[in-house]
């Protein structure tokens, strides 16, 4: 695998350090961002192989990074997991909708699974 970044955006420091960990440990190099607007820099200087997005995060929704990177034509194609607490079907639909490959509910999933949705998401690329 050439390009092993991933970038996680997630203002829960402690939950950011417990994936990035297990993520580490699976062989991917970390990036690390805690609001929106910051993550979308970093994106265009780090150029991820994946997003690992939360929804709710200061200043800027999840929803609305994500909007932003399926609309730029540098960062459009790179894959989105939504990794959230929200789980509505509404939530759901609207992440799938606006381009994320997958929407992962924190509290239903282990952290191997995470380990695991990233991997098959980039196999697939």
């Amino acid at each position: 695998m050439e390009n092993n970044k991933v970038l996680s955006i997630e203002d829960d420091k402690f939950l950011s350090s417990l994936v990035a960990k297990k993520l580490s440990a699976a062989g991917f190099e970390m990036i690390h961002a805690t609001n929106g607007e910051d993550a979308l820099d970093m994106v265009k200087d780090e150029k991820p192989a994946i997003i690992l997005l939360d929804i709710l995060l200061p200043e800027m929704s999840g929803f609305e990074v994500l909007e932003k990177l399926k609309a730029d034509e540098e960062t459009k194609s790179i894959p989105v997991l939504l990794f959230s607490n929200l789980g509505q079907r509404e939530d759901i639909d609207k992440g799938i909708k606006l381009g994320a490959e997958k929407f992962i509910v924190k509290a239903t999933v282990v952290l191997d699974d995470i380990v695991k949705e990233i991997q098959d998401t980039l196999a697939k690329k």
